[in-house]
């Protein structure tokens, strides 16, 4: 049985640090990430992008996705509505 879920953890491991792509470091994989693959993949998509509301400006009310690299990366970020909670309970 360990041998089952050793197997299983391992793959998916390697699934979601090589093939899933996230979409909190602009829909690259973390390998991409952390390997400064992903420089490159988020141009295209910039690319892309500004073509396709070129072509259709109505798609968009407001700008296109931003595509630009994420310099800093959490894990368990905190946003500020749990920030603001968390101080409540500690008040």
């Amino acid at each position: 049985m360990i041998c089952c879920t050793t197997s299983w953890v391992t793959e998916l491991v390697h699934w979601y640090n090589h093939e899933h792509r996230h979409s909190a470091i602009g829909f690259v994989t973390p390998e991409q990430r952390h390997a400064q693959m992903d420089i490159s993949p988020l141009q295209a998509c910039d690319k892309v992008y500004a073509a396709a509301r070129k072509v259709n400006p109505n798609r968009w009310p407001g700008p296109t996705r931003d595509w630009s690299r994420i310099n800093e990366v959490h894990l368990n970020p905190q946003t500020s509505d749990k920030k603001s909670h968390s101080q409540q309970k500690s008040a």
